[in-house]
């Protein structure tokens, strides 16, 4: 008998979506936390990616490399663009075909989508937005299950949750919330082609035309750089000095919870336990006291420098490095220094 771990890989014109690489890595992870499990059996496992698109055998090598034993792959020109109840219908179909026990897809606009709508058709639990993922006893049963974790109401309480009588256990997972595993270019995998007829009545909507938006911003999950802004600021105005400072850096502009409850910024930059979870290399946070759950979206960066007038606020917890001061004063001078810098070596 294998006990499968899935992962959806996720693709979006000819590439593989970041998440997709990170939640082989758990998978993998996962696998290794029941190796007592599988030692007393004799049991086997298998990390398989589940790959539906169209001319996406570039995509399955790439899954190969970061962790995928074997792809399944539904290759045809139905998949080129993603539409729900197709691709739903044919990830049922190899759930149904293979029965695995643990299904990982991206919490992404993408994936949230499609998740709700295979759970609900194989009639099992899906627990979303996950900030954590092991392999653990639940009361007295002997097999381990996935516990599940992830925010509850509002970021207030941490639940983990348990899919204890149905398979395959499923959850959707933010993206950033794991490290990239590394990409091994010499690794070997299994490629399967996997037949699946798309009857007309999946096709109900039909892609008429991308429109792209140019205004959009950065993906802030992936920024290198992030200069973000708190209840600190005292108004919604501070954002345009930390815009400036993120302009200057070369980055993009992150918040915490209490700035975007507060009408002073879009939700789309928040950064914490109900926000967006990131890793960049370089994190500034100005005015921003440190809540756990703003420190939990954010503690992995790789250098964290933190402005506040509080010696003991939580965020210099976390810093590499703090300054106690005004960001009013402390930012200007910043960005009076970058661009003096940046005339010097012009």
């Amino acid at each position: 008998m294998t006990r499968r771990f899935w992962v959806f890989i996720e693709q979006n014109q000819g590439k593989m979506h970041p998440v997709a690489a990170e939640l082989l890595g758990v998978a993998n992870q996962l696998v290794s936390e029941i190796a007592d499990e599988l030692q007393a059996s004799g049991e086997e496992t298998s990390v398989e990616g589940i790959l539906v698109g169209h001319n996406v055998t570039d995509i399955a090598q790439e899954a190969i490399q970061y962790g995928a034993q074997r792809i399944h792959k539904i290759d045809s020109p139905a998949f080129e663009h993603y539409l729900n109840r197709p691709y739903a219908e044919a990830l049922t179909h190899l759930v149904k075909k293979y029965q695995p026990e643990v299904f990982l897809i991206g919490a992404t606009t993408l994936g949230r989508d499609l998740a709700g709508a295979v759970a609900t058709s194989l009639k099992t639990g899906l627990t979303a937005d996950c900030t954590k993922l092991e392999m653990g006893h639940f009361r007295k049963i002997e097999k381990k299950l996935l516990l599940a974790t992830r925010p509850a109401f509002g970021g207030n309480v941490i639940a983990t949750i348990v899919c204890k009588d149905h398979l395959p256990q499923m959850a959707t997972v933010r993206p950033r919330v794991f490290e990239t595993p590394a990409r091994n270019a010499k690794a070997e995998g299994e490629i399967l082609e996997e037949e699946f007829e798309v009857k007309p009545e999946m096709m109900a909507a039909k892609l008429v035309e991308f429109i792209k938006d140019n205004n959009a911003q950065l993906n802030l999950e992936y920024a290198d750089i992030i200069v973000s802004g708190g209840k600190g600021l005292g108004n919604p105005d501070g954002f345009k000095l930390i815009k400036e400072l993120a302009d200057e850096l070369g980055g993009v502009v992150g918040s915490s919870r209490a700035a975007v409850d507060g009408g002073w910024i879009d939700y789309a930059h928040q950064v914490g336990q109900t926000g967006k979870h990131v890793r960049p290399k370089l994190y500034v946070a100005c005015g921003i006291s440190g809540a756990i759950q703003h420190k939990v979206g954010m503690q992995d960066s790789d250098y964290i420098l933190a402005i506040n007038t509080d010696p003991n606020a939580p965020i210099f917890e976390v810093a590499t490095l703090g300054v106690v001061g005004d960001l009013y004063e402390v930012i200007p001078e910043m960005i009076k220094q970058l661009r003096a810098q940046k005339g010097a070596s012009s």
